[in-house]
């Protein structure tokens, strides 16, 4: 109950801070939805109409009255109810991180494993140089050359149009497909995205996992096993995979964070319409109940999550529990 406790009054100084922050950041609301001919009388009534008149505390008291009874408030540049306007990108975020992330530990686990096993080798060094630079290199980056290479560089080496790979969007322009041939057209518009986003999480889970294994694999209890006689595969799985399931735990919840940074400008490179590109554009014009909104849903996934992986702990790893 404590954890709870103390779960939601970090999610609830997160809304705060950013309450604050976007308030303080520089530009008007108002500016973005007037023409350039209008007149100060026609900005300040529509600037009082989005009760940016009002005292900040006052704003403050009327946004926390509505997110406590569910209303995240109406969007000011579209003027739709947030809740509609989330609801509508966050499947295509949610599906985004979810393939991403599962990719991830599909990929980055045994390739970090693989790499322990060859501790000190030329394959790892390899590998470790790789998963560096692909994890150190931002993902908007990634994603540009990686549209440079397969869209773009692919047309002018005259590949066939069945290998080139669609650069934006979610579904071929004016195509009309339906059933099985659009769900290819779809996953095969997320190719790059998704690619780019568990390329850069399966470097960063690889590198973890190589060094808990190292660390794990240089542990007395895997020593005496082996001194036993027990079989090199019953030793990776029954001691090393079970003592290295409670850290890969926590790097789960911890990658969420990740993948959600990352999908904000994959998102706006691909022209995704999810959560990532409606909050790109909230920031940009000012909209206040957008990014306030998205913010929630971001704080929420992620310090849920690390509170899953907290309660989930103990009983993974009975240690920790005493």
């Amino acid at each position: 109950m404590q954890r709870l406790a103390g779960a939601l009054a970090l999610f609830w100084l997160v809304l705060t801070l950013t309450f604050v922050l976007v308030r303080l950041a520089p530009g008007d609301p108002a500016a973005f939805l007037v023409p350039p001919t209008a007149t100060a009388e026609e900005a300040a009534r529509i600037r009082g109409a989005l009760g940016l008149e009002e005292p900040v505390l006052t704003q403050y008291a009327r946004w926390a009255s509505g997110m406590l009874q569910g209303d995240l408030g109406t969007s000011f540049a579209q003027g739709r109810p947030v809740a509609a306007v989330l609801r509508e990108a966050l499947p295509v975020s949610a599906g985004l991180g979810a393939a991403s992330l599962l990719l991830t530990f599909l990929v980055g686990v045994p390739l970090g494993l693989a790499q322990a096993a060859r501790a000190g080798g030329r394959t790892d060094r390899a590998i470790t140089v790789l998963a560096t630079a692909v994890y150190a290199a931002p993902t908007y980056w990634l994603a540009l050359a990686l549209v440079a290479v397969f869209t773009y560089g692919a047309a002018t080496w005259g590949l066939p149009a069945t290998m080139r790979l669609p650069a934006f969007g979610l579904h071929t322009p004016g195509a009309t497909v339906t059933g099985v041939a659009a769900l290819l057209d779809v996953l095969r518009h997320s190719i790059l995205p998704v690619g780019i986003l568990a390329a850069v999480g399966a470097a960063g889970i690889a590198r973890y996992t190589r060094a808990s294994a190292v660390e794990i694999g240089g542990e007395d209890f895997i020593r005496t096993a082996h001194a036993k006689g027990a079989a090199p595969r019953a030793v990776r799985y029954h001691h090393l995979l079970r003592n290295l399931l409670p850290p890969l735990i926590v790097l789960f919840a911890l990658s969420l964070p990740g993948v959600v940074a990352g999908s904000v400008f994959v998102e706006s490179v691909f022209a995704w319409p999810g959560m990532g590109r409606v909050m790109l554009a909230a920031i940009a014009g000012r909209d206040y109940p957008v990014v306030l909104g998205a913010t929630a849903i971001y704080a929420a996934i992620v310090i849920a999550s690390n509170l899953t992986a907290e309660l989930l702990l103990p009983v993974v790893d009975p240690r920790r529990s005493r």
